[in-house]
């Protein structure tokens, strides 16, 4: 092994168990960061949130979403700033098997409406949110949104 190499090698090696212990640091801040800031009144930490948001024409839908009790919890503002009507819809994915769209909120004209939506949730179900014109089905579609993946750190 030549001189060159053998620097290089150590050289990296450091580097890399000074960015792991960073890592690592960062993460105990975050999670007691998190977990102080997530206590609720009855002593439990509240689950970790993650924001989402979708539009489509003049409507727009966001809000958070989270896991809870083996549930996937939805919890969101759908929001028209036109006179036509628009609605949220979700689709999960179990196993390779895609389910049927389902509708959550629904607004006609300027305003908003809040709702939630809960899930069974596990590893193996994904799923997708959209804002689409109209009310009674998913023809005219706005992008769907990933309502399934998590932030890494």
């Amino acid at each position: 092994m030549s001189l060159r190499t053998r620097t290089r090698t150590i050289t990296t090696t450091a580097a890399l168990a000074t960015a792991t212990t960073a890592a690592l640091t960062l993460s105990a801040a975050t999670v007691s960061a998190s977990t102080a800031a997530g206590a609720t009144a009855a002593g439990t930490a509240a689950a970790a949130t993650v924001p989402w948001s979708a539009s489509h024409g003049t409507a727009s839908a966001a809000g958070d979403r989270w896991v809870e009790s083996g549930k996937l919890v939805l919890d969101g503002t759908l929001t028209n700033t036109g006179t036509g009507c628009y609605s949220v819809w979700t689709r999960f994915v179990h196993d390779w098997v895609v389910m049927p769209y389902t509708k959550h909120a629904e607004i006609c004209g300027a305003g908003s409406v809040d709702f939630t939506a809960t899930k069974s949730y596990t590893y193996t179900v994904t799923g997708t949110l959209r804002v689409c014109r109209g009310t009674t089905d998913t023809t005219d579609c706005g992008q769907g949104v990933g309502i399934t993946h998590w932030p890494i750190g």
